[in-house]
């Protein structure tokens, strides 16, 4: 690697750490590939990871805007891509009633730019500025939905039959997530660059806590990480993500706990609504697993 491409892969890391995000060298990495080689990346793991972060930290750091595009089952292309304004579109030929022009010259002004209105997919390749397209839980939608997006990340541009094909004016910088759920098409992934994103180590999660909670003392920030490194490692429905690290972290100092120690169980014990969220995982963390936790911290 020449110099000049290794402080740019130090740099990135030093921007995104300023920004609150810890990252692995690899996915920094692959961060400033997805830049240069101007390819989607694919980010798969867990829920609660930080995946969808990535995106927003990505967005703040460029100052662009964030498109997002939150998957689920059932989405289809008219959702994700456009929809044309049918009322105004309704308004606009009762007004044309009494208009001399040609049948093919009122279709052509009831099908125009104006009546379409853009959701994630449009919006993201018509902006000024390339933004930051996210593509979120893309495993959550089914596979006909990836065929719809193959010709925007292999082309960036999109087809509307009324229109014709929109090109991109604006190459947005596409992130996509995945939590494994279901396996994505080789077509999907060929057309990404790809890194998985696991839950952080005791030494990142710890950086990752007094950066976002820099008002938290060391030593409680230290029990906090092993309280949640030690939950992970149990036989849990929904282990606790990055996100419900901070959420207990906020929810320890408003209750005004500054120690996690084996004799505060039960005031531990009221503060788990951060961490658990089954029925059945609050049922498994029983007062004796918690003081065993405690006491490990």
């Amino acid at each position: 690697m020449s110099t000049d491409r290794g402080q740019a892969l130090a740099d990135l890391q030093q921007d995104r750490a300023r920004a609150g995000y810890i990252a692995e060298p690899s996915l920094v990495a692959a961060l400033l590939l997805m830049q240069d080689l101007q390819r989607p990346l694919l980010l798969e793991g867990d829920a609660g990871v930080g995946k969808t972060e990535i995106a927003k930290v990505l967005s703040s750091l460029r100052r662009t805007r964030l498109i997002r595009l939150q998957c689920y089952e059932g989405l289809d292309s008219h959702s994700a891509m456009y929809e044309w304004n049918y009322q105004r579109q309704l308004l606009a030929i009762k007004l044309l009633e009494h208009d001399d022009r040609g049948i093919a010259q009122k279709e052509q002004d009831v099908f125009s730019e104006r009546y379409l209105l853009k959701r994630p997919l449009l919006e993201a390749i018509t902006c000024d500025k390339p933004p930051v397209l996210l593509i979120d839980e893309v495993d959550r939608a089914d596979e006909a939905f990836e065929a719809y997006l193959l010709e925007l990340l292999s082309d960036f541009q999109m087809s509307i039959p009324e229109l014709g094909t929109i090109q991109a004016s604006s190459r947005p910088l596409v992130v996509i997530t995945s939590n494994g759920t279901r396996e994505l098409s080789d077509a999907l992934r060929r057309r990404c660059l790809y890194q998985y994103i696991d839950y952080p180590d005791y030494d990142k999660e710890l950086a990752i806590v007094q950066a976002r909670a820099p008002e938290v003392p060391l030593a409680l920030s230290r029990q906090i990480v092993a309280f949640v490194q030690g939950m992970r490692r149990m036989e849990l429905q929904k282990k606790p993500g990055i996100a419900e690290t901070l959420d207990w972290t906020a929810a320890l100092l408003r209750l005004g706990i500054s120690t996690i120690e084996k004799d505060g169980t039960d005031r531990i014990l009221q503060t788990l609504g951060a961490l658990i969220k089954t029925r059945e995982d609050h049922v498994t963390l029983t007062r004796e697993v918690v003081a065993r936790l405690a006491a490990a911290c």
